[in-house]
């Protein structure tokens, strides 16, 4: 799909990643909504991109429904999901005091991570699905983030990981669900990336986990995980797939 002139929503765009992709897709002329829990860093980011932003809690259905109303009013009928909100959890299961870890833990990081993916991709593609066909007969893209956790989890990471595993465990069906109404899916699992989060860490921890990649040597920028995004909406052979974006990463017990 030609990105100029579509319009694009695109979740957890308040930083990071999403960030990134937002100005990515603003760059290559689509009309982009940014949507994150933190409303202020949404609105930061759109009116850097010429944009529109939204306060939205992925979770919730009517915040979503909101949101989505709003980019279709300002912008026109969404062609271009990206989901890129998360978060993330490191927790044993066992605490160092024996007890069990929280359940509620576990189930907020798979409420956000997978249902909140899940929750987005249903309310706009079942708008998407209405929309008249392109070139192809394709009516609109739809990217989603999980993590090379989902295959290579780390101690302590078991809701992290479920939640990417589960993001990547719905993508092929998503994509032949919605292979009808030319909706395609496809799912980034980046790796090591500089997101805000790292760069938290003391540069010593950051040197010596870019150290860890095969290639390149180094954190991934988040300016490549939007290039993949782009490439991916601009590539209609590609549907139903999860791409590792790692260089060549794969994550140790601990």
């Amino acid at each position: 799909m030609n990105i100029e002139g579509q319009a694009a929503i695109v979740t957890g765009g308040g930083s990071g990643l999403g960030a990134q992709t937002a100005r990515e897709l603003a760059r290559r002329g689509a009309r982009v909504t940014v949507l994150d829990i933190n409303g202020d860093a949404a609105a930061t980011v759109a009116a850097e991109i010429d944009g529109i932003a939204a306060r939205c809690d992925i979770t919730d259905a009517a915040s979503v429904e909101a949101a989505l109303a709003t980019a279709t009013e300002k912008h026109g009928p969404v062609r271009l999901l990206m989901n890129v909100a998360g978060i993330g959890s490191a927790r044993r299961i066992v605490q160092k005091d024996g007890r069990a870890a929280p359940l509620e833990d576990f189930r907020r990081v798979v409420e956000i991570n997978l249902i909140g993916t899940y929750n987005v991709t249903r309310l706009v593609a079942a708008q998407m699905a209405a929309l008249p066909p392109l070139v192809d007969g394709e009516r609109g893209v739809i990217v989603n983030t999980a993590s090379v956790a989902a295959f290579d989890g780390q101690v302590g990471q078991e809701a992290y990981a479920a939640s990417k595993g589960g993001v990547v465990s719905m993508t092929l069906p998503l994509a032949r669900d919605l292979a009808q109404h030319g909706i395609r899916v496809v799912t980034i699992a980046p790796g090591l990336f500089m997101t805000p989060l790292m760069k938290e860490l003391p540069e010593p921890v950051q040197a010596t986990l870019a150290a860890s990649i095969p290639f390149p040597k180094r954190l991934g920028k988040p300016e490549e995980f939007a290039h993949l995004v782009a490439a991916i909406v601009e590539n209609t052979a590609l549907n139903g797939e999860v791409i590792r974006l790692d260089g060549a990463l794969r994550m140790a017990p601990r």
